[in-house]
């Protein structure tokens, strides 16, 4: 008899059969394909706002939050449907699923303060604001005063 503590590690469980097997993988495929359709959909409306006279700022950044979520849905069908860690041990996932986690904050984090450099340096290095920054991107009021200032 084996120690409940490691009941869960020494039992491998296999499917059930291979038709029950091959459903959920047929699922899942029709699953991430409407998935993939409904993020072209979307796609291709962010492209014709973008296109438009006046592109609502809100809405372009509600449809690129809902692309974001589809795909987060994606890659989890895919992962625990196709690399078989839905069928893992709880300790096993957590080992894959909490560094990757880490993983996305350190790029969130070096993205935030990328961002936070870029706009002190254009802020307070005024040759690299000049440089750097398309023309339709700067305020007003300082191409003006360059252009008063050259003539």
């Amino acid at each position: 008899m084996q120690h409940p503590a490691f009941e869960e590690v020494t039992v491998h469980q296999h499917h059930a059969d291979d038709a029950t097997f091959k459903k959920k993988v047929r699922k899942t495929t029709i699953l991430l394909s409407v998935i993939t359709v409904i993020e072209l959909a979307i796609g291709l409306s962010i492209y014709t706002l973008h296109k438009g006279e006046n592109p609502s700022a809100l809405l372009i950044l509600m449809f690129k939050g809902m692309v974001c979520i589809l795909t987060l849905a994606k890659a989890y069908y895919i992962v625990s449907v196709f690399m078989h860690l839905g069928d893992e041990i709880r300790n096993m996932i957590m080992t894959i699923v909490v560094p990757l986690m880490l993983f996305v904050w350190f790029i969130a984090a070096f993205i935030w303060d990328g961002n936070s450099y870029k706009n002190l340096r254009n802020k307070y290095d005024q040759h690299f604001k000049e440089t750097t920054m398309p023309a339709k991107h700067r305020p007003a009021d300082t191409t003006e005063v360059k252009k008063s200032g050259k003539e």
